[in-house]
């Protein structure tokens, strides 16, 4: 497993990945974005947004089914970004529960207040955050 911003993927490997998951917003993941190598084949993306609190919001991340085992080991490896890129924390709008479980899992807190974010996720769904150190 390899991740690595959008723009160090091939434009084969990007348009492969986009054709068979319609679902994502192409523009912000080659703006933001990131993507995850499995053997070759782009089979997950996310897109790390700054906030101007210090945190990162963790949007669109997306894995295909046939690799979602790998979900747990990506998270842990988006936190580890986080740190790098020295975040005060990572935030997650859920709409999914088992999503809810994964983070509550991985020590994510959900949130009881709304988040102040530049634009609010249209979905409903609650908010977890987990405190980089």
């Amino acid at each position: 497993m390899k991740i690595m911003p959008v723009k160090q993927a091939t434009y084969e490997q990007l348009d492969s990945f986009l054709s068979r998951n319609q679902n994502i917003d192409k523009q912000l993941l080659v703006d933001k974005g990131f993507v995850v190598d499995i053997d070759g084949q782009i089979e997950a993306s996310f897109i790390l947004d700054e906030l101007e609190s210090g945190g990162l919001w963790l949007k669109q991340l997306y894995i295909t089914q046939s690799h979602a085992a790998k979900l747990p080991v990506l998270l842990e490896t988006i936190l580890q970004i986080a740190k790098q890129q020295r975040a005060s924390a990572v935030y997650v709008h859920s709409h999914q529960p088992v999503v809810d479980i994964l983070l509550e899992a991985l020590d994510f807190r959900q949130e009881k207040k709304q988040i102040k974010i530049p634009q609010n996720p249209s979905r409903a769904g609650s908010w977890w955050s987990y405190e980089v150190s």
